[in-house]
This record gives C-alpha cells, sequence and structure tokens, in this order.
C-alpha cells in the first residue's frame, strides 16, 4: 500500500533525531564509531604533539574504523567561540568541532554556557586505570569537571636553562629578575594570551603571592588590585630586561627553544617536565640544557578533551577520548624521544606487562625526578588568567 505524500511527509518530519551515544553501552558506542571522522581541534604549535596526534589517527583507524582529523589551534578560545557561534545559529547537530584539547577558563566558559557533552568520562573503559587520587583530573582551575572532560597528560611548569651559560637553578621569581637585570636580553616567555605566556603570568603571581590560596577564588574587584599589585610591580621591572628589551616575544613555547639553541636566550618556561629531554633527543636543544623547579613549587594541572554538544561524531570523540587514556597512549605520550608528557594512570593498577613499559622508558638527562618536581601548586580560578592576561595585553602587549 503507497503511503500518501502527506502522511509520508509526516512520518519523516516527526522521526526524532538520534539519541547521543551512551557512554556506559560500550559496545554499541564502538558499532557507532565505525565509519566517522573526528576533528579534533587541539593546539598546533608543537611538531612533537602534532606527530602524537598523528600517530593517534592512526591507532584508531586501524583499531576502531576511527578517522581523526587534527585541526591546529594557536588559540583553543578560537574553538569555543565556534561552538558558542554555531548554538547561537541554533546549529545543534553535526557542528564542525568533535572533540577539543581544553583546560580552565574555555572549559569553564563552555561547560557554563552548556556547550558540552557528557557526563561521558568517567564511564569510559580505561578510566578504571586513572590515578584519581593522586592526580588533578577530576578538576580543572578548581572547577569540578564532573565528567565533561577526559584526561590524558599531566603537565607541571619547569624552567629550562642552558647550563653552559646560566649554570645555577634559580630559586624564585625576584631570583629571576635579579638574573635578568644582571644579564639583560636573555630571558623571554610566550606573548599572551599563548596559553604558556598566560601560564609564566600566574606562576609569577603564585611565587610572589603571600597567600596564593586567595587565587582559589574567583576574581573579586575589592581585592583585584592589591592581590595582583605584586604582579606588575615585578613585570614593571623585568620587561625592559626581556630579550629584544621587551619589545617584541616569541609567539609560541617551541620558539623559545629555537632562542636557546640559537644562543640569544639562556632561560624559558615550559609546562612538560619532560620536554628538554625530548628537545635533546631530537636535536632542538644542547645537551647542556636542564630544568629546575622554584623553592615554593610550580603550577601543575591534568590537560583534557571535551566533547561539544552538537558533535556529530560523539561516539568516535569519546572513542578517541578512551584511547588516549590507555596504557599504549600513555606511555608513547611520556616517552621524551616522542611527547615527554606526563600520564594520567596510576601504576598501581596497570598490568605487570604495562607498568614494565612504564619502567623501561628513559626519562632523560634533563628530566627531574617526581621528587625533584616537588610541591604541585593549584591551578588559579579561570576568571584569574582571564582578567591578568587581558591586563597584561593592556599593559605590555606588542606584535612582533
Amino acid at each position: 500500500m503507497r503511503v500518501p505524500f502527506l502522511a509520508a511527509a509526516f512520518f519523516a518530519f516527526a522521526i526524532p533525531a538520534a539519541a547521543d551515544p551512551e557512554p556506559s553501552d560500550w559496545d554499541t558506542v564502538l558499532a557507532e564509531a565505525q565509519g566517522q571522522t573526528v576533528y579534533w581541534n587541539a593546539w598546533g604549535g608543537s611538531t612533537a604533539t602534532n606527530d602524537f596526534i598523528m600517530w593517534v589517527g592512526e591507532r584508531v583507524s586501524e583499531d576502531f574504523g576511527v578517522t581523526l582529523e587534527h585541526v591546529k589551534l594557536s588559540d583553543t578560545a578560537d574553538a569555543v567561540s565556534r561552538v558558542l557561534a554555531e548554538k547561537t545559529a541554533g546549529k545543534d547537530e553535526d557542528g564542525a568541532i568533535d572533540m577539543i584539547w581544553i583546560n580552565g577558563a574555555n572549559f569553564n566558559s563552555m561547560k557554563q554556557a552548556d556547550l558540552l557533552f557528557g557526563p561521558f568520562a568517567e564511564q569510559l573503559p580505561n578510566w578504571q586505570f586513572v590515578d584519581v587520587a593522586g592526580k588533578t583530573v577530576q578538576t580543572d582551575f578548581t572547577v569540578p569537571t564532573e565528567g565533561f572532560e577526559a584526561p590524558w597528560a599531566m603537565a607541571q611548569v619547569v624552567f629550562i636553562h642552558d647550563t653552559a651559560r646560566l649554570s645555577e637553578p634559580l630559586g624564585s621569581m625576584t631570583e629571576i629578575l635579579d638574573w635578568s637585570k644582571s644579564n639583560p636580553g636573555r630571558f623571554t616567555f610566550p606573548q599572551p594570551p599563548d596559553f604558556l605566556g598566560s601560564t609564566f603570568l600566574k606562576q609569577a603571581l603564585i611565587d610572589l603571592s603571600e597567600d596564593p590560596s586567595v587565587l582559589q577564588n574567583p576574581v573579586d574587584d575589592a581585592n583585584y588590585d592589591a592581590v595582583t599589585a605584586p604582579l606588575w610591580s615585578f613585570l614593571d621591572e623585568l620587561t625592559p630586561t626581556l630579550w629584544r628589551q621587551g619589545r617584541a616575544y616569541p609567539q609560541t613555547g617551541p620558539r623559545q627553544l629555537q632562542l636557546i639553541t640559537d644562543g640569544e636566550i639562556d632561560l624559558a618556561i615550559s609546562f612538560s617536565p619532560n620536554e628538554a629531554s625530548t628537545a635533546i633527543a631530537n636535536f632542538q636543544l644542547p645537551d647542556t640544557a636542564r630544568t629546575f623547579v622554584l623553592e615554593k613549587g610550580t603550577l601543575g594541572n591534568a590537560s583534557f578533551v571535551a566533547i561539544p554538544y552538537n558533535s556529530g561524531s560523539k561516539a568516535g570523540a569519546m572513542v578517541v577520548a578512551n584511547f588516549l587514556m590507555s596504557p599504549e597512549a600513555q606511555v608513547r605520550a611520556q616517552d621524551p624521544s616522542i611527547l615527554g608528557y606526563n600520564t594520567v594512570l596510576n601504576m598501581a593498577v596497570l598490568s605487570t606487562e604495562d607498568r614494565a613499559k612504564f619502567d623501561a622508558l628513559e626519562l632523560g638527562i634533563a628530566t627531574l625526578t617526581p621528587a625533584e618536581l616537588g610541591t604541585v601548586q593549584a591551578e588559579p580560578h579561570p576568571s584569574w588568567m582571564t582578567r591578568i592576561e587581558a591586563d597584561w595585553i593592556k599593559k605590555y602587549g606588542v606584535s612582533e
């Protein structure tokens, strides 16, 4: 029997949109992910990171039939703005972005605006291996993740120095300032809003603050000027002593390493304790490079991936997120010759075979041991980064 045209049209329009995949039903997720393309918007400023993401794409294609496309970002906020624009335009399905490498203020913005799919992270099969007790994997810059982000790397601020020219570590921001005054032009940091440049501002504020705990709360106009006064005083003195007298800044973290190799600077900031060893192995730094942390400790956090609410490949994105937490991906990421990121996994719950792979890693001559990394300072509330970043741009911002 033929269905009248109007009735057929009614039934076509009456069919509801496909329901979002259920993270706990992993067999169904795997089936749905087959053939999907996942557009992963992730920072593209590091060759080592880009190569690792390419490898992840090869592995998820081989094992799960998922195609991974790396959309290289210079600023994660661009991806957040894209998703927000799509929501404003009513594009609630098949958005342009399927997964984002995200942290801090950007995650907070997306969470508050209901731009995220989830919760999903803690239902992924490989979550069982994550070190929930020992690592900051359930909060992001003080904001509870509540399963809307999956962790895939741990980071902690270290300072890379060329011991051929700067032989001894510097223990505080005040010591860095004194050294920079005595050695003008030999230090710089990436230009905010590059995340590493903004991290330097936060690290300086924490180290110079009498009570860093105030930074765990949202910015308060009533005390903002008083809390940040030591930072601006420090930067007023530091900026003229920087590389190019603070009139230009490297645009990325890897550019700092090139400046060390070229003999232009002696000191750089990194958010990866293994980056110097990785760069030495890849001939991007001289073998005289080493790392240090400050006496009060340095900032540490996890890197996460999140899935936008309107992704058309949510199942594929969950497969990628789950693979990133696998022992296979984690041991490769921690290998200094590959990437050099610290793992999010708990060694105590891994199989003997997987633990042995981590134990066999040669961390490299420039990598500090966990004991040497010392105290991990908590990230400030995201509102602090947003505010001090904007104020730095107004006070000191330049274009190279």
